[in-house]
């Protein structure tokens, strides 16, 4: 894998400025060629105001997407805002809650709120089992030159020419409510593909290698990855989805690909053939950053825990257990801090590395080619009859017709396999939870701590490594002995798709342009509003609840997955879990300081804590002030869309976070649209720490920067904090208090 920096291509190739030159390209030409890109050409087209390189764009999409663990709180919010009706495609799928199984009924409530959701405002409903959302919105939604929004950080179309995106459950509202996605046009990045894959190399393997190579480095943070390259031809359609769902872990913001003859089929056998353009750069593109990665050199990987960026070669895990496990073990018990312990080595045995468990799932493991290969490598096989098992979930109803009529079903269950519905559960804890103590290679998309529903903090801990699916089948075929699929001799030849739809066609609800306003919405006991959410205050006075120094904290530790899912229709319930793995004094704490602020807010008089720290801090305070909890942390947000990241901290009292840098833009969107300030500070926190914020409301509207006072005690430490720049309506929704507010003062 190589690197360029910054650079021209002309036709295909990078070119130097002798080159550009004799082409006769002027400086206004190169000052342009980042209008070249296939990137420019789809957020020029959406973007209400145009797109102009280093200023804000203002998206409207085409389509949104939300399955049943993000619903319902954007359609309560929306709904407190005031929709009437989904003004664009609104797809409802029931991938994550399907099982039913926590919390007695309250999934399936979900489930039947959403239906009448779809009556009432004019959205489609995809009912449980029938397909993983990103399966059904590459199938039915995604088109050349589109821009789909989903509340799901897998949000990734871009193989299919669809600039797709996920970001928490307020930007699909804003979208519902007309407003727009404001964000700095972003630097564009060229993944520029050579070769073909070696029989064994799948998916998984090139994004894996690429997560490796880019994440730590942060090269592609909240930037678009452009896939070009002759090597994009040399791949099904389904091999580039599947590296192209995993380019969230990269952290970068989107994702967009060359197109050819080959999506063109893939959209005409699923009958929408008219929805292909040909999608490739101009002759000449300006990229902020060009890696190429040459297919042919590409060998199986694997991601160990606790993150996909974890990255190493198969081969040399297999040829090297010992140190490499060793290491893996270290790091991951750091992060774990000391609340369980967990030893990889001890999966070392009988000349090999062995696994307990392996999966084959959702939307990056569950495509139609990746089982026919599974199934291949284990065709006349046994997985065995001891410890190890293996479970395959098709991504959708058709890929799933599709297995059977072609034997690779039967093949799979003939080999011990255990195949399930179309379901998102283990990728996030609420389907094969491993015992404890266990090691499961997975073809999902993340293996973050807990991820797999372990829980640390009553002893019970499990791990997850990234693995693609052919060499997972080549070790289910091996009874749990880490095996490369690059040693196998296998028919990798996959056979030809025919999309059968009639399940869709059966059960799923399409009501778009149907609305239906005088149709009821279905309440379950579970389903709750939004509490009553305050304004900001001339002054903020913030209590620090948690400080969190890991590299990285990512949402699942601001909000755990798993069962937790079942309550997050429910904010005060769901609050109950927020930072439960990583601090879980927190919750506690946040109580404390609420319970102060609505002192506070009903009596005029501060407590004798804070009114003694705003005397130690010499500060006359003007006007009114807001008193709520804050965490720190170095970066948080890494990972899922997920709102309740942010919603779970607000509904305690909580109105700011302080970091070094926000790992993602959708967390600190969350943030701000949950009117949190997100800070910016290399101030050190202790928790406990009082920090005041004086004029805090009239620097936010300036764009001034924050001097804090942070009293410890006796001990007063004045620092700065700022915030990168907020539109008007982010500072508006910060002032307001959070996007309900925001509309309802618009009233």
């Amino acid at each position: 894998m190589k690197q360029y920096g910054a650079s021209y291509i002309l036709n295909g190739k990078i070119a130097d400025s002798e080159e550009l030159s004799a082409a006769g390209y002027s400086q206004k030409d190169l000052d342009e060629a980042y209008q070249g890109t296939i990137a420019y050409s789809i957020l020029s087209a959406h973007s209400v105001k145009g797109a102009e390189k280093d200023k804000q764009i203002s998206v409207k999409f085409d389509a949104l997407a939300s399955h049943d663990i993000t619903y319902v709180g954007i359609i309560q919010t929306a709904k407190a805002s005031g929709l009437q009706k989904f003004p664009l495609p609104y797809v409802l799928t029931n991938c994550h809650n399907s099982l039913c199984a926590v919390g007695g009924t309250i999934n399936e409530d979900d489930h039947l709120f959403g239906l009448s959701a779809a009556k009432k405002y004019g959205g489609i409903f995809v009912p449980a089992h029938q397909a993983v959302i990103h399966t059904y919105m590459r199938e039915c939604f995604a088109k050349c030159g589109a821009m789909i929004l989903g509340s799901d950080s897998h949000t990734r179309y871009g193989a299919l020419g669809t600039m797709a995106m996920g970001e928490g459950g307020p930007e699909l509202v804003k979208q519902l409510l007309g407003m727009t996605y404001d964000v700095k046009y972003p630097q564009v990045v060229a993944i520029v593909l050579k070769g073909a894959p070696r029989r064994g190399v799948g998916p998984h393997d090139v994004a894996i290698a690429l997560i490796g190579e880019v994440f730590k480095k942060g090269i592609v943070k909240n930037k678009v990855l452009e896939f070009l390259g002759e090597g994009v031809g040399n791949l099904s359609v389904e091999y580039r989805n599947g590296i192209d769902v995993m380019t969230t872990e990269t952290a970068c913001l989107s994702s967009i690909w060359q197109t050819d003859y080959k999506v063109k089929e893939y959209l005409a056998v699923r009958g929408r053939a008219a929805d292909y353009k040909k999608l490739e750069p101009k002759p000449l593109a300006y990229y902020d950053e060009v890696i190429e990665i040459d297919l042919s050199e590409i060998e199986p990987m694997i991601a160990l825990p606790f993150h996909p960026s974890n990255a190493y070669k198969l081969a040399d895990l297999i040829a090297n257990p010992g140190d490499i496990l060793s290491e893996a073990s270290k790091n991951m018990n750091e992060l774990l801090g000391g609340k369980v312990k967990i030893d990889l080595t001890k999966k070392i045995r009988k000349g090999g590395v062995y696994v307990e468990q392996a999966v084959v799932a959702g939307c990056a493991g569950g495509t139609f080619d990746n089982v026919c290969e599974s199934a291949a490598i284990l065709k006349g096989k046994s997985t065995g009859n001891g410890e190890f098992q293996m479970s395959v979930y098709p991504g959708s109803q058709p890929v799933f017709t599709e297995l059977v009529k072609n034997g690779s079903i039967a093949t799979l269950m003939q080999a011990g396999v255990s195949v399930r519905s179309c379901f998102c559960g283990p990728c996030f804890g609420a389907g094969d939870v491993p015992a404890n103590d266990c090691l499961s290679i997975r073809h999902t998309t993340r293996n973050f701590e807990s991820r797999e529903g372990s829980k640390p903090l009553e002893g019970q801990i499990s791990a997850v490594a990234l693995m693609d699916a052919r060499s997972i089948s080549a070790t289910a075929a091996n009874g749990g002995k880490l095996t490369s699929a690059l040693d196998l001799d296998y028919d990798a030849t996959v056979p030809e798709y025919k999309h059968d739809d009639s399940s869709y066609k059966s059960r799923v609800y399409n009501g778009y342009g149907k609305a239906d306003v005088s149709a009821p919405l279905r309440y379950g006991p579970n389903i709750a509003d939004w509490p009553k959410i305050p304004a900001l205050a001339e002054n903020a006075i913030y209590r620090i609840t948690a400080v969190i120094h890991d590299p990285v904290t990512t949402t699942d530790e601001l909000i755990p997955s798993g069962e937790t899912s079942s309550y997050r229709s429910n904010p005060l319930r769901l609050a109950e879990f927020a930072l439960s793995r990583k601090v879980p004094e927190y919750v506690s704490r946040c109580k404390v300081v609420k319970k102060e602020a609505d002192d506070y807010a009903a009596s005029g008089v501060l407590s004798e804590e804070i009114a003694l720290a705003v005397e130690r801090s010499g500060l006359t305070l003007k006007g009114g002030s807001l008193i709520t909890s804050a965490i720190y942390a170095v970066k948080p947000g890494d990972g899922s869309a997920r709102e309740q990241a942010a919603s779970c901290q607000r509904v305690l009292g909580a109105g700011a976070n302080f970091a070094v840098e926000y790992a993602t833009k959708r967390y600190r969107s969350n943030l701000i649209n949950w009117g949190m300030i997100p800070y910016l500070t290399q101030a050190n926190f202790e928790v406990g720490d009082i920090v005041i914020v004086p004029d805090v409301r009239e620097n936010l509207l300036a764009d001034k920067p924050f001097t804090l006072y942070i009293v410890r005690g006796e001990k007063v430490i004045k620092e700065t904090a700022f915030v990168d720049k907020l539109t008007d309506d982010e500072k508006t929704i910060i002032k307001d208090g959070c996007l309900i507010n925001y509309y309802a003062n618009k009233k």
